[in-house]
Order: C-alpha cells, then structure tokens, then sequence
C-alpha cells in the first residue's frame, strides 16, 4: 500500500503540474481562453508560489504527482482574504480522500499565513470538487472578486476561516 505525501511545490515540478492541470482541463471540456489552462503561470508554479503570501502543496504518490492546491494573495482581493488556487486531482486519484487532504491542509496553511477568508473561482463542470468545497463551508459569491484574470470561471465562493474547525479523524 502507499503513501499520499504532501509536500511544499519543488522546481522540478513545475512541468509535471502543468500537463496534469491542463489534462483535467481538456478531461471536462473546460480548456479555454480566461482560464489556468492559457494562464502562462501555470507553465511556472514554483516561481509563481515564491510570493509572498502564498504556498502551494503537491501531492505525490510513489513518486509521482497525483495533485495540488495552493493558497494565493489574488491582487484585488479584499484585506485579510486569499485565493485557493489550482487545485487539481488526476483522475486515477479522486475519491479517495486526497482532495479532503489537500483542502483540509491549504484551510490551515492560509490560517497560518494570517488570512482570515479563502476565495474561490470554479465551474459547473467541477460539480464534485464544487460540492466538497460547500461542505467544508464555503459559501456562494454572486460575482467575482479581485482580479484573477480567469474570466471564463462562473462559480465564486468564499469561506470565512474563523469557522474553519480541525477536520475529523478517519
């Protein structure tokens, strides 16, 4: 059996994210202009998280990366809040809790970072990622805020990190 670790984003992954980011794209049909899938930083994570304010985990399994997820400070965005960003899953890795791991771990990491709210920007067609995300309570936005630049995104929410409790043991 393996292990799941999850790790600070290192250089060399940066070509390994992207092509699996831009595969959960084409995967639900989602790969258009305004989104991660043309943002250029998505070819440069590693250097992208070097901001302050900001850090991006990778999940790895036997040596391959399985996932990610990262907390940004998205200009525009009001004081005290983050963005949960690029938070994806290979397809051979969803349901089976990885994606509760990395949320749960990125709620504590902005804590951490001092943020006391957690923005997000998604889509209809991430309806499990969506409804996981309305169960560790975040609530829906009716626009968009700060200035992502990834217009095509339709679903905005936002959770209030005081809230956020420990997540239950399994």
């Amino acid at each position: 059996m393996s292990t799941i670790l999850l790790r600070d984003i290192e250089e060399r992954d940066n070509a390994a994210l992207a092509d699996l980011i831009r595969n959960v794209f084409r995967e639900f049909k989602i790969d258009r202009p305004g989104t991660v899938y043309t943002d250029p930083t998505t070819d440069a994570l590693y250097q992208l998280f070097r901001t302050p304010g900001g850090q991006y985990l990778v999940a790895e399994e036997d040596g391959q990366i399985i996932g990610g997820c990262g907390v940004f400070p998205t200009p525009g965005l009001p004081e005290g809040c983050a963005e949960l960003v690029k938070f994806y899953l290979a397809a051979e890795t969803r349901g089976k809790g990885v994606g509760y791991q990395l949320l749960q771990r990125n709620l504590t990491l902005a804590q951490e970072l001092g943020y006391r709210q957690l923005y997000l920007e998604s889509f209809p067609e991430l309806g499990k990622a969506v409804s996981m995300y309305e169960k560790a309570g975040f609530q829906p936005l009716p626009h968009a805020l700060g200035n992502s630049g990834h217009y095509a995104c339709t679903i905005w929410m936002l959770k209030d990190l005081a809230e956020q409790q420990e997540a239950p043991a399994f």
